[in-house]
């Protein structure tokens, strides 16, 4: 099919200039397969330039010749002239001397002898730091300001890495808002809860970045775990407790973590993740990280409803901030994009104030503080649901927290081990795995030089599994794992330099040792929380389907799957939830709780509670129906790599001898010695 080709017989006439090699232009480019419909050049390590075959338009259903400009497919568009590149482009240099230029640039390509030039043809608009089309990622260092090893300087590093955290905050600060107020504790304990998350956080990002992945990903309280650690808290046997039931239900997460926990690093440091991962593609992680999102549909805006003009408002400034005015830069920064979050809590707290001040929210002879069960008017009992969400004066967290708290293991007691609850965070665990696999493919591709190796990956996993045991000892709730956000903060602030991210992890440490910070983001009225949970949560849906991007998204195979997935994920759970509850039945959670007391009534009832309760919450679980779903079906319904966006990771004997995939992934303090003898889990 080839010898068909004009522009191939051309290329054998005599003495012609050999066409510089370019990284192939599309899903390639990330996956470092050689694409057999895409009609693109594939360079590869040892072998030859293999002559492209004639594009397929899939749309249009025919075969189309393709157009080449220097030995790069173009589509079926003419050939376009390549500026010159910038003559006062820097370029930067390795630890070695070595130039970045010398050394690879994307996904699994081979080093050609001068950097690419960049292509002016379509797709020159760049949209939130990501290049706008897969035929434009070649260039995506051009896109960022500081890559992996930059060191710019103390000032401009820590204006990056406090900006980075802030960014983010909503994910680092909310879990906690949610859960500790079911388990029943105070507005202090809540204070406290926080700034255990904030310093944990802190310390396991900087383990990760120094010892694990060495990508800068935060690691934090992941929405993976929120599901299963309310479905612990609303169990049957902590629902008649009233004495020291916060401490005692924490005592039970911790010891649940601690095994799911042991289990994670297990699955790294034994390499059995590097097997695992050979399984785990795009089309499964997308329906299973998105499921997390569109699991927590029940808890969103009906708890925005208590107080619809204050949860409306947070909802509409953050979308305004993040969609209308995304492109808006202040001093080259997109300030309204980058803080969508802090910006719109700041704004609708001050609208709060300001119609708690006006007496919106005062009713005469009414106290918020009161509970609605001892309220002896009628008229207070019906305006008790307004005061206690619409006010911000009701919250005494703020008050009550001390200035400088020191958060330290075991501050709520030993942890309680129970078996039932341990085998659920280990599924959990298992699935914050799926989800880190792929924060690592992505983040790689925006800031370093090639993917990490199966090694790499497994040495962050692992060290994910300790990170999540220290969040057990301390007492935060969740375990701790990759922010799936991170990877869109790094393509928005276009900041991937890991000593940004580690000192931004030492000003979140200083942060949570003074207990004011934790006591001022515990007082976040409940709905505000809710409201920003609604962006949150949807952005988390979009990030996970957006690993589609790295397969055939247009596949009927794919669409299918994911499909099915989604579906299901939200169908089965609904089945056990609701299974054996009358529409007329009295529960002792509020509704958007509802959900997580399925192990009390669902299907299983066999003579052993214990696996009762297991299977009960696991299937109730929205996103391990969609991991089962999609896992199962990708592997076993025949498809191509490039359909399947299988993901390529470094050969580790590549990287041992190529100076920039060492300096990008390589252990500090020559700790790498110690994983010479183990190789799964060494560069």
């Amino acid at each position: 099919m080839s010898n068909s080709n004009p522009n191939n017989r051309n290329r054998h006439a005599p003495s012609p200039p050999e066409p510089k090699p370019m990284p192939p232009s599309s899903w390639a480019k990330k996956t470092g397969f050689r694409p057999k419909l895409s009609g693109e050049t594939n360079v590869t390590d040892s072998g030859p330039i293999t002559t492209p075959p004639p594009n397929v338009d899939l749309e249009a259903g025919r075969v189309r010749t393709p157009a080449t400009a220097n030995g790069v497919t173009n589509g079926d568009k003419a050939p376009v002239p390549v500026p010159p590149p910038p003559a006062a482009a820097k370029k930067r240099r390795d630890s070695d001397g070595v130039p970045k230029s010398s050394v690879l640039s994307t996904n699994g390509q081979a080093p050609a002898a001068e950097p690419p030039p960049r292509r002016t043809a379509r797709h020159e608009e760049v949209v939130d730091g990501l290049p706008a089309d897969d035929d434009e990622f070649v260039s995506r260092h051009s896109h960022m300001k500081y890559e992996l090893r930059d060191s710019p300087g103390l000032v401009p590093i820590g204006v990056y890495g406090i900006q980075h955290y802030f960014s983010i905050l909503g994910s680092l600060v909310l879990i906690p808002l949610v859960i500790v107020p079911t388990m029943g504790g105070t507005h202090e304990e809540t204070s406290m809860v926080v700034s255990t998350v904030l310093f944990v956080s802190g310390v396991t990002t900087l383990l990760h970045i120094a010892f694990g992945s060495r990508l800068p990903l935060i690691q934090g309280p992941s929405f993976v775990y929120l599901a299963p650690a309310l479905a612990i808290i609303n169990s049957p046997e902590f629902q008649g407790l009233n004495e020291n039931k916060f401490k005692h239900i924490m005592r039970e997460l911790q010891g649940a973590i601690i095994i799911g926990a042991a289990f994670q690093t297990l699955l790294g440091y034994t390499g059995l993740m590097s097997l695992l991962v050979r399984l785990i593609n795009p089309v499964v992680i997308s329906p299973t990280i998105a499921a997390v999102g569109l699991s927590f549909y029940s808890y969103g805006f009906p708890l925005v409803g208590t107080c619809i003009e204050i949860g409306a408002v947070q909802i509409l400034v953050v979308i305004v901030f993040s969609l209308y005015l995304r492109k808006i830069s202040v001093l080259g920064h997109r300030i309204f994009l980058i803080y969508a979050v802090p910006l719109g809590l700041a704004i609708t707290w001050a609208f709060s104030f300001m119609l708690t001040e006006a007496g919106v929210y005062s009713y005469k002879g009414c106290d918020a503080n009161i509970p609605a069960s001892n309220m002896v008017s009628e008229h207070c009992r019906k305006h008790f649901s307004r005061m206690r969400h619409c006010r911000v004066d009701t919250s005494q967290a703020l008050k009550s927290s001390s200035w400088f708290r020191f958060p330290y293991p075991l501050q709520w007691g030993t942890p309680v081990f129970h078996w039932k609850m341990a085998i659920v965070m280990c599924v959990v665990s298992l699935i914050s795995s799926v989800d880190s696999v792929g924060s690592y493919h992505a983040s790689s591709l925006l800031v370093a030089s090639r993917p990490p190796t199966p090694g790499v990956l497994s040495r962050g996993i692992g060290l994910e599994g300790l990170a999540s045991v220290l969040a057990g000892l301390w007492g935060t709730g969740t375990g701790s794992t990759t922010l799936t956000e991170n990877v869109h903060t790094i393509a928005v602030t276009k900041m991937g330099s890991r000593r940004a991210v580690q000192l931004g992890a030492c000003f979140l440490i200083v942060l949570s040792l003074i207990g004011k910070v934790g006591g001022f983001i515990a007082s976040i009225p409940e709905v505000m929380v809710a409201g920003l949970l609604c962006f949150m949560w949807a952005m988390l849906t979009a990030l996970g389907l957006s690993n589609l991007r790295y397969s055939e998204a247009g596949s009927s195979r794919n669409i299918i799957i994911v499909g099915l997935s989604l579906f299901f994920s939200l169908s089965i759970p609904a089945y056990f939830q609701q299974y054996g509850i009358s529409p007329n039945s009295n529960l002792s959670v509020p509704s958007y709780f509802q959900p997580y007391i399925v192990t009390s009534h669902g299907p299983f009832h066999s003579k052993y509670g214990g696996l009762n309760y297991v299977l009960n919450t696991l299937f109730s679980l929205h996103m391990v129906i969609a991991f089962l779903v999609a896992f199962i079906l990708d592997n076993t319904v025949p498809g191509s790599k490039q359909e399947r966006g299988v993901y390529v990771w470094s050969e580790a004997e590549i990287a041992r001898r190529e100076p920039a995939v060492a300096n990008d992934y390589e252990l500090p303090l020559k700790v790498g010695r110690i994983f010479r003898w183990v190789k799964w889990v060494g560069l």
